[in-house]
């Protein structure tokens, strides 16, 4: 057997299928956050094992069931690089998309959404059915789902209907088969087949089957695999719900490889390692959507005695198609699947070789002709139906993250370090839990409300045990973040944390966080299903007392003890008294002169921009005030041809943290570790705060982007005792580190 994440690369695939074909090896193709179901619902809707482009741009209002598209779900970067199209305002004609996400804990794209309907994880099938019964698609049972959430999604039925044929788009992250068919028949209903949803450019960055992941496991233990091929990124020792039952197969098997970059949980295990080269010494190519091909090249020679993993299959097939007495083989054979495609005519290059000395210039061919083998068939079973509702008090969700995603990359500290936008907390998962939790129950800390009363207990946060299907064998300590926008009576936990073999990060024992997935479940058709009924939440058995999170306030406008009181207690919190404070309504008549973020609706656009002149005229003044000759100087920059600055659309921005990893890369940033970030050491240049207002179960979000201030006046340069930091003639803060000693005071004056 062969067992395999996606693979996005066609050359790759047709490696893997001549060593399968060689030796009649079967391929089980996973993933660890996993969209089997929708792939198995669109295979027998509309014949295709892939995901449709879905236009979130062509779209009027967009229902998203649970799909964290602009953080997690399929395509994230694809997908909010069109969302945000219908976002920015035209002050002429100003007009915007209207989003609604069903979900119980508060994800980044149902933070950006204009409206949250809050279901229960099990109520999410009731939820489907019922906006399908309201649409007149089928009569299947919505039984059990909360009455608030029934009537707000009638509602939207009437507003879905109103926009018209095709002005609309339905998604859902469910991994069940019957609850994504449902979802495809609300799409055909509202007609966005061939206008928001369409199937000329599909997309194959999900491609695993959870059915062939339980046929190995059960192979593996019935001693039906004398030899176990692991592809490099797999990790079903950690990654899987049945993990254990994967460990006690691998016992029965007698040849155990692993083509692995570096050891993980499951590489241990393994007795042969042949490993790969990183991905930054090798060749390839990428077919993320059906038309748009990448190729990949090498920034670096392979370092060490390592082999790039589909050179290694190749050659134990004996291969016809691989030269092996070429300087480097596999890209031989890249290059010659490469030039066979101009060789049928499909590229309009007239010569092999100048296709592909053209698109290694260019990096991406945009078109057809290249075949997508699928490596793991799908073997239609029997349909269960609808996720019943269960009749539990607490339920547990497990969501997968922005910077860690499945723990792929728990490995990486720069994404360690990367505050998770919602909760704004790193190195770990922890524990949300809402603002009302079972009754007047409280918590020390209690996440970011920690350490900000008289006490001294700054950075201390509870943990508590977790306790799923009342099997006490598997509880395991979580901290606790009391979480505005979650859902009463569920708590949630994300994906990818508690690795014990991760390179430094995790290594000999030592790790960050929990491990979740023993508490994932199996439905009867095969499929992972990523959240808990039958859930305990003990009281505090302990005080993690570096708890590190980058942002210890929720809101803006209110300060002192009262904001702690309003935001630390167990009852019902409204906070719309501090939302008039702390964002005004400006035309409207605010509470204060100024506020920080500004919000209006948009058919108040044209008023409000009149409104905020004097605003601008304002800030214009004060720019007059600095420790700068700022005419002088301005004039000394645009006669030498530069000048620096940056604006950032709030409209436009959804708060996802990609811009913060990327200046830690670009400069050098360095990553501080969990001690330090807990002391408020961390040395980023720049970050995204985010704030709530109006209910507190419910909340409205705003994020603020905060930008280093290297352009115009830098604060830092004014305070720095030993002249590290200094203005160059192009208007820009340099930085000469060797001078720093580590006061900072820049930070503080930032």
């Amino acid at each position: 057997r062969i067992l395999t994440n996606t693979i996005l690369s066609p050359t790759a695939k047709a490696a893997v299928k001549e060593f399968a074909d060689r030796y009649g090896a079967e391929v089980a193709t996973y993933d660890a956050v996993s969209s089997s179901a929708l792939l198995e619902a669109n295979f027998e809707d509309f014949g295709q094992l892939a995901i449709p482009s879905y236009h979130f741009d062509k779209a009027d209002i967009i229902v998203s069931f649970d799909a964290d598209y602009l953080g997690t779900w399929i395509s994230p970067v694809e997908y909010s690089a069109d969302w945000v199209k219908t976002r920015k305002i035209d002050m002429g004609r100003p007009r915007m998309s209207h989003c609604v996400t069903v979900e119980s804990a508060m994800s980044l794209t149902g933070s950006n959404s204009d409206n949250r309907i809050l279901v229960k994880p099990s109520e999410q099938g009731a939820a489907i059915a019922a906006l399908a019964n309201a649409l007149g698609v089928t009569g299947t049972s919505a039984a059990g789902l909360n009455q608030r959430a029934g009537d707000n999604l009638s509602a939207l039925a009437r507003k879905l209907r109103a926009a018209g044929q095709g002005r609309t788009l339905v998604v859902s992250g469910s991994n069940n088969r019957s609850e994504q068919k449902l979802v495809n028949a609300i799409n055909q209903a509202l007609g966005n087949y061939g206008n928001t949803i369409t199937w000329d450019n599909p997309s194959y960055q999900r491609q695993g089957i959870d059915q062939s992941v339980r046929r190995l496991v059960s192979d593996m233990n019935a001693g039906r695999v004398n030899t176990l091929i692991l592809m490099d990124g797999t990790n079903p020792a950690y990654d899987l719900p049945d993990a254990g039952e994967f460990v006690a197969g691998m016992a029965n098997v007698q040849n155990r490889i692993a083509l692995h970059t570096e050891p993980n949980e499951t590489t241990i295990l393994c007795n042969y390692i042949a490993p790969s080269h990183h991905y930054l010494e090798s060749w390839g190519d990428a077919q993320p959507k059906a038309n748009s091909i990448s190729l990949i090249q090498p920034t670096i020679k392979n370092l060490f005695l390592t082999r790039q993993q589909e050179e290694t299959l190749l050659r134990w097939a004996n291969s016809a198609n691989l030269d092996v007495t070429a300087q480097q083989p596999y890209y031989e054979y890249l290059k010659n699947r490469w030039m066979g495609l101009a060789a049928t005519g499909a590229t309009g290059f007239l010569s092999g070789q100048s296709f592909w000395d053209n698109t290694v210039q260019a990096g991406v061919y945009n078109g057809g002709g290249i075949e997508n083998i699928v490596l793991t068939a799908y073997r239609p079973g029997r349909q269960t139906g609808i996720t019943s509702v269960a009749n539990t008090d607490l339920e547990i969700s497990f969501p997968a993250t922005i910077n860690i995603g499945g723990g792929e990359y728990f490995g990486n500290p720069w994404l360690q370090e990367m505050p998770d936008p919602v909760n704004r907390c790193v190195w770990g998962n922890y524990l949300s839990i809402p603002i009302e939790f079972d009754g007047d129950r409280r918590f020390q800390g209690a996440g970011q409300f920690a350490g900000l009363n008289e006490d001294e207990s700054m950075g201390l946060a509870d943990v508590v045990a977790v306790t799923v299907n009342a099997d006490e064998n598997m509880a395991q300590n979580a901290t606790v973040v009391r979480q505005f926008g979650q859902m009463k009576n569920t708590v949630a936990l994300p994906l990818g944390y508690g690795r014990t073999q991760s390179g430094k990060v995790a290594s000999n024992g030592s790790t960050y966080g929990t491990n979740v997935y023993p508490w994932l479940g199996i439905d009867e058709e095969g499929h992972t299903v990523y959240y808990a009924t039958n859930v305990a939440v003990s009281g505090a058995v302990e005080t993690e007392a570096e708890f590190a999170c980058v942002q210890y306030h929720d809101t803006m406008g209110v300060t002192g003890d009262e904001t702690m009181e309003r935001e630390g207690r167990t009852e019902k919190v409204n906070l719309d008294e501090i939302a008039l404070m702390e964002l005004g309504k400006g035309y409207q008549g605010a509470l204060v002169d100024r506020s920080i973020i500004r919000r209006g609706h948009v058919d108040e656009v044209s008023q409000f921009a009149e409104e905020l002149q004097h605003e601008r005229e304002h800030h214009q003044k004060l720019n007059s005030y600095t420790l700068y000759p700022y005419e002088e100087y301005s004039e000394m920059v645009y006669e030498q041809g530069h000048h620096w600055g940056m604006h950032v659309d709030l409209n436009a921005c959804t708060g996802c943290g990609a811009c913060e990893v990327a200046c830690v890369a670009e400069n050098n940033v360095p990553v501080v570790g969990k001690h330090e970030v807990f002391r408020h050491h961390e040395m980023k240049w720049m970050r995204i705060d985010r704030y709530f207002y109006g209910d507190a179960e419910n909340p409205n979000t705003v994020y603020q982007p905060l930008m280093c201030q290297h352009c115009d006046n830098a604060p830092c340069e004014n305070v720095c005792p030993v002249a590290a930091t200094n203005h160059s003639s192009e208007g820009l803060n340099q930085m000469t580190y060797n001078r720093c000693i580590g006061t900072r005071y820049c930070a503080n004056n930032c």
